[in-house]
């Protein structure tokens, strides 16, 4: 299978962070489906800025339930089951998961939200792509009730032709700057890999040689076991010089200048903090302890960029709020990513929060590359 090109299907899409990880390792993504149109419309524009065309089979903004019945779905299985006479097929999408987020609502699955991942693996099940991905919230797996309910799916999946392999990535494995875990299950029908010579397990439903750390670039506790700075006082444009024992390439400074998020077209996006200044200069560069009002430090890289529920993080030599073109920079996007101007700042950090940070993406999608070429 040399110099494939697999063809894929984006659910829950947002502004296309993991679409776009796929597209730079070497896929093609047809099909983009996003039901809300701010978010859409990013994903557009920054396609568009990009220079990658529009998807094959288009863009669709309606309700995922819509393709487990009628004329939808017809439509869509008839072009699923076109592709796959020829092409390798996909299916890749994070269903939204406040329902399962330890600080989020913890409805579990029969939350507005908690629902979704049930139905996106009902329509893997009704359309039997060649693979899939699934990404989530590491409470799913970690909290016991949404445990029981992720082993549900999976032995669903199992139970219909899928060979499973999952790992909790973080993010900084990857070269993002983020401490950030995620889920990742990713499955491969059977009959696909037995048509292209693949060793099946012989018990169970785990594919116990695809290659996670292929693509990686930093072993994880290595990262950990660096002398990382704690904090330092918070003086407005202080200088810190940069440590020894770090890795800079992870650091908030190193993203903020490769990106040049100064002279980026979102680089005035940015929420003025209801609290005021004294609050903000109180906080010291570095401190992150708290949910809210946490100041990022220059050279260690970020906590988790999830910017809802009132979570403010801080700019680490500015008293104000992180910019968008700063928070797409720790998401590592690359430098000419942008969002629409006419975005609400509501909407933009929303999807940038929600999105997953592009070089993690990256590096899954070419992890699936290189299982496929073996």
């Amino acid at each position: 299978m040399a110099n494939i090109k697999p063809k894929i299907f984006s659910f829950f899409s947002g502004a296309g962070f993991l679409d776009l990880g796929f597209e730079k390792a070497g896929s093609e993504i047809v099909f983009v489906n996003e039901i809300h149109e701010p978010f859409l419309q990013s994903y557009k524009h920054s396609r568009e800025k990009l220079g990658i065309k529009p998807p094959l089979l288009g863009y669709d903004n309606s309700d995922i339930n819509e393709f487990l019945k009628g004329k939808k779905g017809n439509e869509l299985q008839l072009n699923v089951d076109r592709l796959k006479k020829k092409e390798i097929v996909g299916f890749i999408g994070g269903p939204p998961c406040p329902d399962f987020s330890v600080g989020g609502k913890n409805k579990g699955r029969t939350g507005k939200h908690g629902v979704l991942s049930d139905v996106y693996v009902e329509l893997i099940l009704k359309m039997q792509p060649h693979f899939f991905i699934f990404e989530n919230v590491k409470g799913l797996w970690r909290t016991k009730k949404h445990r029981a309910y992720y082993e549900e799916l999976k032995s669903k999946l199992f139970q219909r032709g899928y060979y499973l392999t999952e790992r909790l990535i973080n993010a900084l494995e990857y070269g993002v700057p983020q401490d950030r875990e995620r889920i990742i299950l990713i499955g491969f029908h059977k009959e696909f890999l037995s048509e292209n010579g693949k060793t099946l397990p012989v018990f169970g439903s785990y594919l116990e040689k695809f290659p996670w750390k292929s693509h990686t670039k930093y072993d994880i506790s290595k990262i950990f076991s660096k002398n990382w700075p704690k904090k330092s006082e918070f003086k407005e444009s202080k200088r810190i010089n940069q440590p020894k024992d770090i890795i800079p390439e992870l650091t908030v400074q190193h993203w903020f200048d490769l990106n040049d998020v100064e002279n980026h077209v979102n680089r005035t996006d940015f929420f003025q903090a209801r609290a005021g200044l004294p609050k903000m200069q109180s906080v010291e560069e570095g401190d992150d302890s708290k949910k809210s009002y946490k100041r990022l430090h220059r050279w260690r890289y970020s906590p988790t960029a999830c910017y809802g529920n009132n979570e403010v993080h801080l700019h680490p030599f500015y008293a104000r709020r992180l910019t968008a073109s700063e928070a797409l920079a720790l998401q590592s996007l690359p430098k000419d990513f942008e969002l629409p101007e006419e975005i609400s700042l509501t909407n933009k950090f929303k999807m940038i929060g929600n999105g997953v940070p592009f070089l993690a993406a990256k590096g899954v999608a070419s992890s699936i590359l290189s299982f496929l070429n073996q």
